[in-house]
């Protein structure tokens, strides 16, 4: 079944979305919101699959048009975001393009920060920035959102906890990360709100795409209608959901609604593409010796989608426009040309 949270106060209103996006209901019945549901999801699951049988199989009295625009993210407010570096080709990439070595251990033991999840974005909300100095990137990823996880789940346990995926920009702040990183405590200036999906989808809508707790599809990236990247979010990736999310709870439990990430989606194969810019301009750098993208700048468009075997969306679009100060936005000559 797809789920989303139409824009409502805080935390916003659950409805059930038919598989073709165009239709939903309203969830009332099973949870007034996302998270209630899934704070029970025991009880909610069959009503929201009962609503999802209904819509899908002819309609119900009650249905309305989808409209992705209205929604906010699926957790508009979300109690943890979790993101690791699950690509491990990217990281080591990205590392690069400052200058830092990347430990071997990397490759065997999973990459994760802790973020702010006070605020998530809707797909189609403005990515607000300070300025464009601080070289204001996406990351296309997938995050899974979970049932209550105990402390010390092993993978193997761990599969059993995603209740949902979707889609994620990971908004990055190129400039600001070196400094924040040579202090030894993490993120925090460097990654302001993520932007997700309008819609989260239980595993089995992912048909056999969804295997050893991967995505098995191409996920795509523009920038101003120009494509960034179509890299296989099932190729290159080191550590599965399971991993993160044991990896996760290692010392601690996970309440429901965390959100864990599987960081930017990359394969090594460069003719795929890139799901961020710094992946891209490092690409640049080794080839040519200096990069020639640029990061974003204030009227810029990012759209990240991932389709079906059969080009139908799954989880429909993020469609952002990067805003500076005061809603100020730019216009680019040509894409991911100069401002002017």
């Amino acid at each position: 079944m797809k789920l989303a949270s139409l824009k409502h106060g805080r935390d916003g209103r659950l409805v059930v979305v038919s598989r073709d996006l165009s239709r939903a209901v309203a969830a009332s019945s099973a949870a007034p919101t996302l998270q209630a549901a899934l704070d029970d999801w025991a009880r909610a699951e069959p009503v929201l699959r009962g609503l999802s049988d209904a819509l899908n199989g002819g309609g119900v009295e009650d249905e309305f048009p989808f409209e992705a625009s209205a929604c906010a993210a699926p957790l508009p407010r979300a109690y943890q975001w979790c993101d690791g570096s699950a690509y491990v080709t990217h990281v080591e990439l990205v590392r690069k393009a400052r200058g830092a070595e990347m430990p071997p251990s990397f490759w065997t033991d999973p990459l994760m920060y802790q973020g702010a999840s006070d605020r998530m974005l809707g797909p189609s909300d403005p990515i607000e920035a300070v300025s464009e100095d601080h070289g204001i990137d996406l990351e296309a990823e997938i995050a899974v959102i979970l049932d209550d996880v105990p402390m010390g789940v092993s993978p193997a346990d761990a599969a059993g906890h995603i209740k949902l995926l979707t889609l994620v920009n990971d908004v990055s702040l190129r400039a600001l990360i070196p400094a924040e990183l040579s202090k030894g405590f993490g993120f925090l200036h460097a990654k302001p709100a993520s932007s997700f999906s309008p819609v989260a989808v239980t595993p089995d809508e992912l048909g056999t795409a969804w295997r050893g707790c991967k995505i098995h599809l191409p996920l795509e990236s523009w920038v101003n209608d120009a494509a960034l990247g179509c890299p296989n979010a099932g190729v290159d990736m080191t550590f599965d959901f399971a991993q993160l999310i044991a990896h996760a709870a290692r010392t601690r439990r996970l309440g429901a609604g965390t959100i864990v990430g599987s960081g930017t989606v990359a394969n090594a194969d460069a003719g795929v593409g890139s799901s961020c810019l710094a992946e891209k301009r490092m690409r640049e750098t080794l080839e040519t010796g200096a990069p020639v993208t640029p990061f974003l700048a204030f009227g810029d468009r990012v759209r990240i989608e991932m389709r079906d075997s059969h080009g139908s969306s799954i989880f429909g679009a993020i469609d952002q426009q990067v805003i500076g100060p005061n809603g100020f936005a730019g216009q680019r000559d040509t894409a991911l040309g100069a401002v002017r």
